[in-house]
C-alpha cells in the first residue's frame, strides 16, 4: 500500500509541540514500513523523523501554525491564518496522494475534513482528540454519513464523544518496544510527562508530591510558562525538578527509573500516550479514571486509577505502589500495544477506507 500521512499543523515534528501525534505518527510510520508499505509524510519545516523510519520520505511545508483546538472555545469558528501551514500540507498531501492509495490526516482540524466531501482520493482522519470543537463534529458527522469507515479513534471513551458514530473503528496505539529499556527498580523518584499545560493537571502531581515531601520530575515542553510559574510558586522551593522536552531514547531511560507515573489530565485525553510509554519500561502508573487512560490501566495490575480530580485517593495509591509487578506493566504493552499490532490495525482501517471510493 501507498500511504500519504499529514502531520499536526501545531508545530514541526520533534518540537514536543504537537504532544501525542507526534509519536504516534512516528510509531505508524516504523510499523507500516517493517510491513512493507510505502510511507511518505507531510509536515511542518524543520521536522524530523526517528532515524528507524529513514525509508519513509518526508516533505516539508512553510506556513503559519494553527492555534489547538484545546486552547480555544467550544463554539469557536474555524480559523485559518494567511499562508497556512495546514492549508500548505493539505495541498501538497492532495497532489502527492494523486499517485498513493490513501490519503491518511493527523490533524484535528476542520479543513482536511471538509476536502474529504471534495476530493475523489480517499482521505481517512486519524481522530487525536475528543470533541473539542463543535464546527469539528458537525462536519464530521456531516462526513460520516457519506463516508462511515473514514474515521478512526484511539479509544472507546474517546470514539463516546461522538454519539452519532454507531459502530466506531478504535484502534488503539502502537510502539516500538525496542526503543524501551525495562527498569526493575522500585527506589526511584515520582514522574510526570506532558505539555505543561492547564489541561494536563500537573498542580494535582505536584500536590502529591508535597504532601508526601518529595521531589517531582516533570518532563514535557513547557507551553503555558504563565501556569508553570503559578505551580512552582505555590509549593516549597525544589518540589518540581523540571527535567525539559527529551527525545523518547531520552525521556524512556530517565522515565524508567521512576518507580510510579501521575497522569493528572483534566480532559478526556483520547488514548494517554506517556502512560503505555511508563508501562513500557516497567513503570506503574497512577492515573484519574478519565478518558482513554481509564481504558489502558488495569487497576490494581498495572496501576491504579483514582476518581477524576481525587488527588487525596491518587496519593495513597503512591504509598502501596510497591505491590504492583512491573513485569506485569511490560507485559501489557507487549501484548496489546506495538507498533506491529497497532499498524496491522490501522492497514485493516486504510483498507476498508479504499473500499469506499471503488
Amino acid at each position: 500500500m501507498r500511504i500519504v500521512l499529514i502531520s499536526t499543523p501545531i508545530g514541526f515534528l520533534g518540537s514536543g509541540k504537537g504532544g501525542g501525534v507526534e509519536l504516534t505518527l512516528n510509531s505508524l510510520v516504523s510499523g507500516l514500513l517493517s510491513l512493507g508499505h510505502s510511507v511518505e509524510v507531510i509536515a511542518p519545516k524543520n521536522s524530523k523523523l526517528y532515524g528507524i523510519n529513514e525509508k519513509a520520505k518526508l516533505h516539508f511545508v512553510e506556513g503559519e501554525d494553527q492555534v489547538s483546538w484545546q486552547h480555544q472555545n467550544y463554539n469557536s469558528p474555524v480559523s485559518i491564518p494567511d499562508n497556512s501551514l495546514l492549508a500548505g500540507m493539505l495541498e501538497k498531501g492532495l497532489d502527492i496522494a494523486k499517485k498513493a492509495d490513501v490519503l491518511l490526516n493527523m490533524s484535528y482540524d476542520w479543513l482536511p475534513i471538509w476536502m474529504t466531501l471534495n476530493a475523489d482520493i480517499p482521505i481517512a482522519h486519524l481522530i487525536s482528540m475528543g470533541s473539542e470543537s463543535s464546527v469539528i463534529s458537525n462536519l464530521i458527522s456531516k462526513v460520516y454519513t457519506k463516508y462511515p469507515y473514514n474515521f478512526a479513534f484511539h479509544s472507546k471513551i474517546q470514539a463516546n464523544d461522538y454519539p452519532f458514530i454507531k459502530k466506531p473503528i478504535i484502534i488503539g496505539n502502537g510502539f516500538k518496544l525496542a526503543n524501551y529499556i525495562f527498569q526493575d527498580s522500585m527506589e526511584g523518584p515520582l514522574g510526570w510527562v506532558g505539555r505543561v499545560a492547564p489541561e494536563k493537571g500537573l498542580e494535582d502531581a505536584v500536590y502529591v508530591a508535597n504532601k508526601l515531601g518529595e521531589k517531582l520530575n516533570v518532563w514535557g515542553f513547557i507551553e503555558d510558562e504563565n501556569y508553570a510559574s503559578k505551580i512552582e510558586q505555590s509549593y516549597p522551593r525544589g518540589t518540581i525538578d523540571w527535567m525539559g522536552f527529551l527525545s523518547t531514547d531520552e525521556l524512556q531511560k530517565e522515565l524508567g527509573k521512576c518507580r510510579v507515573l501521575l497522569n493528572t489530565p483534566k480532559w478526556n485525553e483520547a488514548y494517554g500516550n506517556v502512560i503505555v510509554e511508563a508501562l513500557a519500561c516497567g513503570v506503574p502508573v497512577i492515573a484519574y479514571r478519565r478518558g482513554g487512560p481509564s481504558e489502558i490501566i488495569q487497576h490494581g495490575k498495572t496501576g491504579y486509577l483514582a476518581d477524576p480530580d481525587d488527588k487525596k485517593t491518587m496519593l495513597s495509591y503512591v504509598e502501596i505502589i510497591e505491590n504492583i509487578k512491573r513485569k506485569k506493566c511490560r507485559e501489557w504493552v507487549e501484548k496489546n500495544a506495538s507498533t506491529e499490532i497497532f499498524a496491522n490495525k490501522v492497514v485493516n482501517w486504510l483498507n476498508k477506507v479504499i473500499s469506499e471510493y471503488k
